[in-house]
């Protein structure tokens, strides 16, 4: 297994493209960025095609090959429970080298191919894309954790807070840091001119969230409104929110009854799209607080913006307090770390010098080889 050069990967997954989500994208991506290392990679999911391809097809995306093993559920739900003895025939078929699970709070299909990857002699890596929270006593009591750790499964998650609860939950295994990776070359490319305008027309704000209560958009819409309050009025300051959900009514209601008619909704931003906004932004900020990882952060962060965020959640592992934003521990903070910002260019400036010069460490060569390290573990386990 320490010889290992390249290498023959199952990936499993409950969902996979065309869903939206931050585990679908980063499954994704790192299939992709594995093959184009040149190892081999193949995805299981329970998630239907483009097209509602289903029942096992396969299709080849770009060197990656995709199991789809959906059935036909309400919504396109990626749960099945019939699948495990297709997938054990398949991964027998296929000579694999190592499994890797992707999981959240409930991964029904990648929970049961864990036990179906162990049981035909694969190691596994297990990787748990979410904030457990509260759930963390119930992952004890259900003991899979502790159980897959106890038969060699390499666990992981994706920042140190959301590792320290898989290791609460899983017993106390070790548990590995495998962070989430960017293209950080292409989320900073033209940002060197965008820079050089920061502050020229007054101070834009920007953010992007999927628009749901747990990413607290009307807490951040209260921030933006406090940190406009405590701004020197003579500076200009304009927000976009970016993304789409069903808070969207209820934050467009608050704009209105607050006349924050500087605060603009655009909707879902393609990646392309959020680049574009990201250079002509001056600073991101963000109020959610059940950050497993903070993707959309490190995104801007890659894309030369200082960021504001609650201490304590994943974006720790992206954001260096007082050199790469500003990391505070109440909405409070965020206003006047918005504020503060907004009217210090010499900060502002300081901290969008140093992200030019100093790229995220995430960047995908560095995370694929981390992720290999992983599969050396479970194997050399």
């Amino acid at each position: 297994m320490a010889g290992w050069t390249l290498v023959k990967v199952a990936l499993l997954s409950d969902c996979y493209p065309p869903r939206l989500g931050g585990i679908e994208r980063q499954v994704h991506d790192l299939a992709h960025e594995l093959v184009r290392a040149g190892h081999e990679v193949e995805v299981f999911t329970a998630t239907t095609g483009p097209a509602g391809e289903r029942g096992g097809v396969i299709e080849i995306e770009d060197g990656v090959t995709v199991h789809r093993l959906a059935i036909p559920l309400p919504n396109g739900l990626p749960v099945n429970p019939f699948a495990p003895p297709e997938v054990r025939r398949r991964l027998l078929a296929g000579r694999f080298d190592v499994a890797h699970a992707h999981l959240g709070v409930v991964s029904p299909f990648a929970t049961d191919l864990v036990r179906v990857a162990l049981g035909v002699g694969l190691p596994v890596a297990a990787t748990v894309h979410c904030v457990l929270g509260r759930w963390v006593p119930v992952m004890r009591a259900a003991g899979h954790l502790r159980r897959w750790a106890g038969r060699g499964v390499a666990l992981s998650a994706v920042s140190r807070m959301a590792a320290a609860q898989v290791r609460e939950a899983a017993g106390g295994a070790r548990v590995g840091v495998l962070n989430n990776g960017i293209d950080a070359a292409w989320w900073a490319a033209g940002e060197a001119g965008a820079a050089d305008r920061s502050g020229a027309d007054g101070i834009h704000v920007v953010t992007a969230m999927r628009l749901v209560s747990r990413k607290r958009p009307l807490a951040l819409l209260g921030a933006l409104h406090e940190a406009r309050r405590q701004l020197d009025p003579s500076v200009p300051l304009r927000a976009t929110v970016a993304g789409e959900g069903p808070q969207r009514r209820a934050m467009e209601a608050y704009v209105r009854a607050r006349d924050l008619d500087w605060v603009s909704m655009p909707g879902r931003l393609d990646r392309e799209g959020l680049r574009r906004m990201h250079h002509a932004g001056d600073l991101y900020v963000t109020t959610a607080r059940l950050e497993a990882f903070g993707i959309a952060a490190l995104e801007a962060r890659a894309a030369g913006l200082p960021v504001v965020a609650p201490a304590g959640t994943g974006v720790d592992d992206v954001v260096e307090d007082g050199v790469d934003g500003l990391l505070v521990s109440s909405d409070a903070g965020v206003a006047e770390a918005v504020a503060r910002l907004a009217g210090d260019d010499a900060l502002r400036r300081r901290m969008r010098a140093h992200l030019r010069q100093d790229p995220p460490r995430q960047d995908w060569p560095a995370t694929v080889a981390a992720t290999l390290d992983e599969y050396r573990r479970a194997g050399a386990r």
